[in-house]
């Protein structure tokens, strides 16, 4: 069986697990931290990065995006959560794309923030991060307007799980920086795949 290494704070490491849950791939989670478990982390990979995804044969991958690519193409006959082509999957990898981008940005505020003495903070750098995660919820709050139950169709595929993960990572984390209330359709769109199965057992801890 299948391995994945991470802490479910990680949105990079929800998505993933998410995802393995809603293709019904069988998978153990390992929730090592990169801090406090760092030197039993780095015995299964050196690199200490999350997630990380012991493959059956022992192998070991990283980067989500990557981890997902390959648990994707794991069996070909069963149903996939990104589009096949066209401009449908443009337009997913587009959303995943910024979706990412506002995880990325959360980041870095987070660490600029905590881990970084408060003297040493560089406000100019907070201010650009923070519009740049502002641009990118912004976008996503556009993208939530649609006629169907999830963005891609009638059933939640990965531009869903990543916006929604994406946004639930921020809210719980910096919801000082995000003001839920300036996106209502984001939000609601959120809660909708918070009240999934595969969300439900795999909290945000």
């Amino acid at each position: 069986m299948m391995q994945l290494i991470g802490m479910l704070d990680s949105p990079y490491v929800r998505r993933v697990a998410i995802s393995l849950k809603l293709l019904d791939i069988p998978f153990e989670h390992r929730p090592l931290s990169v801090f406090r478990n760092f030197e039993e982390f780095s015995q299964i990979n050196p690199l200490v990065k999350a997630p990380t995804l012991i493959c059956k044969d022992g192998t070991v991958l990283m980067d989500s995006t990557l981890i997902l690519d390959y648990i994707e193409a794991i069996d070909p006959s069963r149903y996939s959560l990104m589009p096949i082509g066209g401009t449908d999957r443009q337009q997913a990898l587009r959303l995943i794309g910024i979706a990412l981008m506002a995880c990325e940005k959360t980041v870095q505020i987070v660490y600029e923030r905590t881990l970084r003495p408060a003297e040493k903070q560089h406000q100019p750098w907070l201010d650009r991060v923070t519009g740049q995660l502002i641009s990118a919820y912004d976008l996503l709050e556009q993208a939530s307007v649609q006629p169907s139950p999830w963005l891609m169709g009638d059933r939640p595929m990965q531009p869903d799980i990543t916006i929604c993960v994406a946004w639930r990572f921020t809210q719980f984390i910096i919801p000082d920086v995000i003001d839920a209330s300036q996106y209502p359709k984001l939000s609601q769109f959120s809660a909708q795949a918070e009240q999934l199965p595969e969300f439900v057992s795999t909290p945000l801890e």
